[in-house]
């Protein structure tokens, strides 16, 4: 009987330590997308490419955006070792300024928490500036 125990034991510590070299690693193509000059209103949608360059599937658990007008979508299933997912992020253009953004990907990966960004900026060439229109109104005089 303790033979039996023995080996048992033996075997579920080999178990447990093969479990722990298993792991998932989240590698992104690139960690910031730039939007460069957007017009107002077009599409702001943009995508962050990565691969799972571990030995064990790559669960995202969360996508979180540092702001309301910025919307992550995660991947629903696991990403297998070797496949490529994708996190796409929606910015919304209708507001006119300068994007500078994070969005933050937690997951089950050896890095669980990796910070990606977008940046870029949203002009509204219909409304020209009030130093463009004092410029303007200057040369008809």
């Amino acid at each position: 009987m303790k033979k039996l125990f023995t080996i048992l034991f033996i075997g579920l510590v080999s178990l447990a330590i093969n479990a722990q070299d298993k792991v998932a690693k989240i590698e992104f193509k690139t960690d910031t997308v730039d939007y460069g000059t957007i017009e107002k209103g077009s599409n702001g949608v943009r995508v962050f490419e990565f691969t799972n360059t571990g030995n064990a599937p790559l669960i995202i658990s969360n996508v979180t955006s540092s702001c309301g007008c910025t919307i992550p979508k995660k991947p629903e299933g696991p990403i297998l070792p070797g496949k490529t997912g994708e996190i796409e992020v929606k910015y919304d253009t209708n507001r006119v300024n300068p994007i500078r953004k994070t969005i933050t990907v937690i997951s089950n990966a050896e890095t669980p928490t990796v910070a990606l960004k977008i940046k870029g900026e949203v002009i509204d060439s219909k409304s020209a500036s009030v130093l463009e229109k004092t410029n303007k109104s200057i040369v008809q005089q």
